[in-house]
């Protein structure tokens, strides 16, 4: 993981779950983090304690990366602070179980949160990196991008869109030193993931468990330190595409 060393790197969401699992990842891997959070102040304040502690560097920002001034002047703050920003992972999202009574207002939120953020912010980072011919995003999709789902239709097109998006920038940018993938996890042992676990998803997992936000994190690192992939999905799903 030398790549990532000395690396400043923003992680969307990156106060519970997933996010916080990433954000420890890249922090013991050697790069600055940045915890950018939505509500969750003191959730993401224990983040960069325990990145701290452990000897490393972060900060916390707030920002509703789903509104474009908010990611701007996000993206400002974290460069004042920490440097410029050279990995960026989409990982802030959201998760509404409904069925086809859905929503237009809950659609559009959703869409706005896991799909809209990924775009709004890898458009905020792509000029630093783009002059310095170095840049990795990696974009946190999931299994419902290519199965039926069990959260919403609203959340699966989200997914799949984060997908295309992936596969969009990275043929564009793969000429500039940039790489764009995505990891895409099936359901993970959090806050968001335990509904599907009590409803007995995982049971019907082939690994017959829901996956750790550490083995995501893993995933995350694979990626960011590799220079020669791009445009790629990893599934990190214990077999679940398969069942």
């Amino acid at each position: 993981m030398s790549e990532l060393k000395n690396r400043v790197c923003l992680v969307t969401g990156g106060s519970r779950g997933i996010g916080r699992a990433i954000a420890l990842a890249l922090a013991e891997a050697g790069s600055s983090v940045a915890v950018n959070y939505r509500e969750r102040a003191s959730e993401a304040a224990a983040v960069v304690a325990e990145i701290q502690a452990r000897g490393g560097r972060a900060a916390a920002f707030g920002a509703d990366v789903s509104q474009g001034t908010a990611v701007e002047e996000m993206v400002r703050k974290v460069e004042g602070e920490l440097g410029p920003i050279e990995i960026l992972v989409n990982n802030a999202g959201m998760a509404v179980a409904r069925g086809l009574e859905i929503t237009e207002e809950e659609f559009d939120r959703t869409i706005a949160i896991n799909l809209k953020s990924a775009f709004l912010c890898t458009q905020a980072v792509l000029p630093g990196m783009r002059s310095r011919r170095w840049g990795r995003i990696v974009n946190i999709s999931s299994i419902a991008a290519r199965g039926a789902g069990s959260v919403s239709v609203a959340y699966n097109a989200s997914k799949a869109g984060m997908e295309g998006l992936t596969r969009g920038y990275a043929v564009r940018l793969a000429s500039e030193g940039v790489t764009v993938n995505a990891v895409a996890p099936g359901v993970v042992d959090t806050e968001m993931g335990r509904p599907l676990i009590e409803a007995g998803v995982a049971a019907r997992i082939p690994m017959g468990r829901a996956g750790l936000g550490e083995e995501i994190a893993q995933a995350v690192l694979l990626v960011a330190g590799n220079g020669f992939m791009t445009g790629q999905t990893i599934g990190v799903n214990g077999g679940g595409l398969l069942a």
